[in-house]
């Protein structure tokens, strides 16, 4: 327990004679740096925070969140399997899907395509936000119609415009066993953009009914995808629905289907957090190397406090409220400013642009334009709480210095 004598004593050291105003700079220097580092850590990790949401949503653009499947393949009976899903109080809308992989051919241009089968009018209830379609509608994929809409990418990469005509090449399973390829020409009907180039690139989206003719399906579907009210619950609800339906069924949500994206954004987060660190790691050297100068400073002042009974763990504490009050002030300044700022990434980043003369992300290297920022009250109460206890320790090798001050040694000359 602090008695009010050494809150007394640790606050007026905070405040520097005129003989020792480096060391009082030095103090400043060490609150500054410890507010910079915590406030730099909270921007940085909600600006990963906005990206990873913003990735998130692109990559779910042109996909459910998760899916189930029959586990002998497609399902003929999906009709029934679509109620399933859809009775489940997690799942907001679902829809049929066969998905097939082949080549895309227009003139002599060749490319890989994933087409997917999709019934329009279950379709525009699953996308969310919806589907963003440059050109044409959902509704033209109709059953026998024969038509695609491909990503802009692909589109201009086949040099593609609405009303030309595509071949696609389709790997079909023949009943010895092997795969027969099909042929089957469509006309393209619409370009949508996701904003990601693994969809833009190589995705094509046709009649569901068409796409199951080709594959030799008849009325069956290769699966049907759902779409949850919280997408963070998409894992557990296709853990449910797997259980639920029982061993017949596969399940699959977008953290598995994703995976690489996120892990390599988590470990980014976690390599930006160590390097960003060293700034309060550094700021609580500078707190241990002031309380260091105070306590030479002080050596006198200490030695007369442990004349007049006061005992080293009073003195501990002295200067632990000293160097407590530095670190504990540069992480509240800290979180204050990086909370400011990174609720207003949004509004800052384009004044800069705007001031500078310069676009930190141009449109036509970047599909993100803007730099999104999302701001996570677990990230901020960990950022706290772990500068906390690294600027307190900091103060725990100079106050145990104080209290070694042996008060006869001090005073021999006084």
């Amino acid at each position: 327990m602090i008695n009010p004598v050494e809150l007394f004593v640790g606050l007026r050291y905070l405040r520097a004679k005129r003989r020792t105003r480096f060391v009082s700079f030095i103090t400043l220097i060490s609150l500054a740096g410890v507010a910079l580092g915590v406030a730099a850590l909270i921007v940085i990790l909600s600006v990963m925070n906005g990206f990873e949401g913003e990735l998130r949503t692109r990559l779910l653009s042109m996909s459910a969140h998760g899916q189930i499947a029959s586990a002998d393949g497609a399902s003929d009976d999906w009709r029934s399997l679509h109620r399933s899903v859809l009775e489940h109080p997690g799942v907001a809308a679902a829809a049929p899907l066969v998905q097939m992989e082949g080549m895309i051919q227009s003139g002599r241009e060749l490319r890989a395509v994933l087409a997917h089968g999709i019934e329009p009018e279950y379709e525009s209830t699953l996308s969310e936000p919806p589907l963003n379609l440059l050109e044409g509608t959902l509704d033209s994929l109709q059953p026998g119609s024969r038509k695609i809409i491909l990503g802009r990418l692909l589109a201009v990469d086949l040099g593609l415009y609405l009303g030309d005509a595509v071949v696609m090449l389709i790997p079909r399973p023949a009943g010895d066993g092997t795969l027969r390829p099909v042929l089957e020409r469509f006309e393209l009907s619409g370009v949508f953009e996701a904003g990601l180039q693994e969809h833009d690139a190589s995705l094509a989206l046709v009649s569901a009914s068409d796409a199951a003719a080709i594959l030799g399906l008849g009325a069956a579907r290769s699966a049907v995808r759902f779409r949850a009210y919280d997408v963070m619950a998409a894992p557990q609800i296709a853990a449910e629905l797997r259980e639920q339906l029982g061993s017949d069924v596969v399940s699959s949500d977008w953290t598995i289907e994703n995976a690489s994206y996120f892990r390599a954004i988590r470990i980014e987060k976690m390599m930006m957090s160590l390097i960003l660190s060293l700034i309060i790691a550094v700021a609580a050297f500078n707190i241990v190397a002031s309380l260091v100068m105070v306590v030479t400073d002080k050596t006198n002042d200490i030695a007369v406090l442990r004349t007049l009974g006061m005992r080293p763990a009073g003195v501990v504490k002295v200067f632990f409220i000293q160097g407590a009050v530095i670190g504990w002030a540069g992480v509240f300044i800290g979180v204050a400013l990086g909370i400011v700022l990174a609720i207003n990434v949004p509004v800052i980043v384009p004044f800069l642009e705007q001031t500078l003369g310069f676009q930190i992300m141009p449109g036509d290297v970047f599909y993100v334009t803007r730099i999104p920022s999302e701001l996570e009250s677990a990230d901020v109460t960990t950022i706290a709480i772990s500068a906390f206890l690294l600027t307190s320790l900091a103060t725990l090798y100079p106050a145990r210095r104080a209290a070694h001050v042996n008060p006869a040694v001090a005073l021999r000359y006084e």
